[in-house]
């Protein structure tokens, strides 16, 4: 076992000098880049923002403002020729991926939302300005006569609930009961 643990042992210190000697490597590499990314800031700097000279008139003060204000016109309008880039490309994506989904058979269902609305509304909407038709849909409905059922048969012999309260009211409507009953 004293030869297995010192072989271990040794194993164990080689790996921590390779792990030093990796990670003294890594700080290095960090350090040059860090350093060529800053160098490559000021040369970017140095060219496209030439160093600032104030001057004393105030006609030369507003020229300078002036091409200011078009540098700054530039800068936005490639800003925004970038961004609808960005946003062209990504719809593109989207529905590459979206065909891609298609082929495989995977489909993944969009999240659904409610939404009232009525029916010439959403043909109007289908369809645009070539929606003509209403689509009325109570005036497609067949009429349908209501049979009468027994139960309605008896309640219209019965009629009125007063005239049968007032008709067993009293002593003779008692007797009507009774005699009926029996």
């Amino acid at each position: 076992m004293g030869d297995e643990e010192k072989r271990n042992r040794a194993i164990t210190a080689r790996r921590q000098h390779l792990k030093s000697v990796m990670l003294q490597i890594a700080a290095t590499e960090q350090e040059k880049e860090k350093s060529r990314r800053e160098a490559e800031k000021q040369n970017y700097l140095s060219e496209h923002c030439p160093p600032l000279h104030i001057p004393g008139s105030m006609s030369e003060v507003q020229e300078l403002c002036k091409q200011l204000h078009a540098k700054i016109d530039a800068a936005e309008e490639e800003k925004y020729d970038m961004e609808v880039r960005v946003q062209k490309t990504s719809k593109e994506l989207e529905d590459m991926n979206q065909k891609l989904f298609d082929l495989r058979g995977k489909f993944k269902r969009p999240p659904l939302r409610r939404v009232r609305m009525s029916a010439d509304a959403m043909l109007k909407a289908l369809l645009g300005s070539k929606h003509k038709v209403c689509m009325d849909l109570r005036a497609n409905l067949k009429q349908v006569k209501k049979e009468d059922t027994e139960k309605e048969r008896d309640l219209r012999g019965v009629g009125d609930w007063r005239k049968n309260i007032e008709e067993k009211s009293g002593m003779e409507g008692r007797k009507k009961m009774f005699e009926s009953e029996s």
